[in-house]
C-alpha cells in the first residue's frame, strides 16, 4: 500500500471505479423496478388494477342481471304511488270559455294561413282579395263557408266583382282548425255574430267536402247557391261552455 503523501497506486484506483459502477448500475436497476420509494410504500402493480376491474365487471354483472340489484322497479314498493308536493300536481291546461278557446286556435291560423291575403284587418285590398268584415258569405250560412275556406272560390261573387282566385285551405286542415279559422273570423274584425263552430259541424264539413261533385277543384258561386246555402249539422254549444283550450273538447271548470 502506498504511503499517504504517495500518488494512488493504480489498481487501488481501478477497484474503486469498479466499485462505484457497480452502485451506479444496481441503484438504476432498482429505479427500474420501482423498488426504492421515497414514502418507503411500494406502488401498485399495474396488473393489481386490471385484475380488480375484471372482478369488479363480472360481479356487477351477475348482481345487475341475476340479483336486479340495479332496477329501477326494484327501488319502491309493489303498487307504490308517489304523492306529489302541495302545488305540483299536474292538471293539464286549464279550461276556458269555448268562444275564448276556439277564437285562439282560430287566430294562430289565420297568421298562417289567411293574414297574407286578407291582410292583419280582414279587408282585403278591394280588387283581387275581397274584405271578410261584415261579408254575407262569412256571417251567412256556414256550409257555404266552409266549403270556400276547405276548397277554394273563382269567378264573380253577388256583388259583381271579379276576385282573384283564392286557392284551397283545406290540405292538412283539422277539424280543429277549420272549426277555429271560422268561429274567429265570425267573431272578429268587427264581425259579432257570438257562436261558436262546433268540432262536429267542422266535422261535417271536411266530410261534405270531400263527397263534392268537384272534390279538388274550386268552389263557385253556382255550385255554393245551388248546394250549400245551409247550416253545417250540429249541436250548437254555449259560447260559455268550458272547454279544454288544446283539443277543443267539453271539460269541468276549473275550481
Amino acid at each position: 500500500m502506498s504511503s499517504l503523501n504517495s500518488k494512488p497506486d493504480l489498481e487501488d484506483s481501478i477497484n474503486v471505479a469498479e466499485a462505484h459502477g457497480r452502485v451506479v448500475r444496481e441503484a438504476a436497476a432498482c429505479v427500474r423496478e420501482k423498488r426504492i420509494v421515497d414514502n418507503g410504500i411500494a406502488p401498485i402493480s399495474l396488473w393489481a388494477f386490471v385484475s380488480c376491474g375484471v372482478v369488479l365487471l363480472i360481479a356487477g354483472g351477475i348482481l345487475g342481471t341475476g340479483g336486479r340489484l340495479f332496477s329501477y322497479g326494484s327501488t319502491f314498493r309493489e303498487n307504490y304511488v308517489r304523492t306529489p308536493a302541495p302545488g305540483a300536481e299536474d292538471s293539464g291546461p286549464v279550461p276556458k270559455e269555448a268562444l275564448a278557446a276556439y277564437m285562439a286556435k282560430g287566430s294562430k291560423i289565420y297568421s298562417a294561413k289567411c293574414n297574407g291575403c286578407h291582410g292583419s284587418d280582414a279587408k282585403g285590398n278591394g280588387s283581387t282579395f275581397p274584405s271578410l268584415v261584415g261579408s254575407k258569405w262569412v256571417l251567412g250560412e256556414t256550409e257555404r263557408f266552409s266549403m270556400i275556406i276547405l276548397n277554394g272560390l273563382e269567378g264573380h261573387v253577388s256583388d259583381g266583382k271579379t276576385y282573384g282566385v283564392m286557392p284551397p285551405q283545406g290540405i292538412g286542415m283539422t277539424p280543429e282548425d277549420l272549426a277555429g279559422i271560422m268561429t274567429y273570423v265570425r267573431n272578429n274584425f268587427g264581425n259579432a255574430h257570438g257562436d261558436v263552430v262546433t268540432l262536429d259541424m267542422a266535422k261535417a264539413a271536411l266530410e261534405i267536402s270531400a263527397a263534392r261533385k268537384t272534390a279538388g277543384k274550386a268552389a263557385t258561386e253556382a255550385e255554393l247557391t245551388a248546394e250549400h246555402v245551409k247550416n253545417l249539422p250540429g249541436d250548437v254549444l254555449d259560447p260559455k261552455t268550458m272547454v279544454d283550450p288544446i283539443t277543443l273538447a267539453p271539460a269541468a271548470a276549473a275550481p
